[in-house]
């Protein structure tokens, strides 16, 4: 166990400065959005899982394994911030980062190891595929969560939804084509719980989330190993320095 604690510290190491910059400012916005309102355990609970959910997706921006910790928690608190909004979706979208993001790293020995030097990139095979599960996912969810519950914005949420779910399994499958995905996420998201704060269901801080996330997104495009060829041969050589060292 004391290992695994050395393990997941060692994953907060060695991320470009970049991510630690956009978290303590993620970090402080959050802070002031949760001061500047009444505090309640919805707030609170709000707070922990945007300041965990920021540090899991920079995490993966820096092809760190330690999301899947930090996932799993964010994605708890989440699920019910998602269920007092009524944006049911959203809650789906959780349990699958759950599913394709964060379970796998806690159980797979290979997604813990140097996960910079499995990146791959699309063909156009596969970018049919993933384009059009997208939309067969919007629609069907949209579809289903308009018939089947009260969800106020059910194709918003399912336009939120349907791309999240596609750029989490694409991320399971270690493509960095992932970040265009993430990218439109961040906007849906913006929209979705904008619209949501306006209607009184749910407080700034998940519309703040998603403006960090979509910066996040930006970064991934430039300083990220997922693309930045340099970075990537960095983070290589740090995680086989240290696989060496540990063993």
């Amino acid at each position: 166990m004391l290992n695994y604690f050395k393990f997941l510290f060692h994953q907060l190491k060695g991320w470009p400065q970049q991510n630690y910059y956009l978290f303590f400012f993620s970090l402080g916005c959050q802070i002031m959005t949760l001061v500047n309102q009444p505090i309640t355990f919805l707030t609170v609970v709000t707070f922990i899982g945007t300041t965990l959910g920021v540090l899991c997706i920079l995490s993966i921006n820096a092809a760190k394994s330690v999301n899947g910790v930090l996932g799993i928690i964010s994605a708890i608190c989440f699920i019910y911030v998602g269920f007092s909004a009524k944006n049911y979706l959203s809650i789906g979208e959780q349990i699958a980062y759950m599913i394709t993001l964060d379970i796998p790293v806690l159980l797979s020995k290979e997604w813990n190891y140097n996960m910079a030097a499995k990146i791959r990139k699309f063909t156009g095979k596969v970018w049919v595929i993933a384009i059009v599960s997208t939309i067969i996912v919007y629609f069907i969810s949209g579809t289903l969560i308009q018939r089947f519950t009260d969800d106020p914005r059910p194709w918003i949420d399912a336009i939120a939804f349907s791309i999240s779910l596609t750029a989490g399994v694409i991320s399971f499958l270690r493509y960095n084509n992932q970040y265009y995905w993430w990218l439109a996420s961040g906007l849906a998201q913006m929209v979705l719980w904008y619209i949501s704060f306006r209607h009184g269901s749910a407080s700034l801080a998940m519309f703040v989330n998603s403006s960090v996330y979509l910066i996040n997104d930006v970064l991934a495009f430039t300083v990220s190993p997922w693309y930045n060829k340099k970075e990537r041969e960095r983070m290589q050589a740090m995680e086989e320095e240290y696989y060496h060292l540990s063993h």
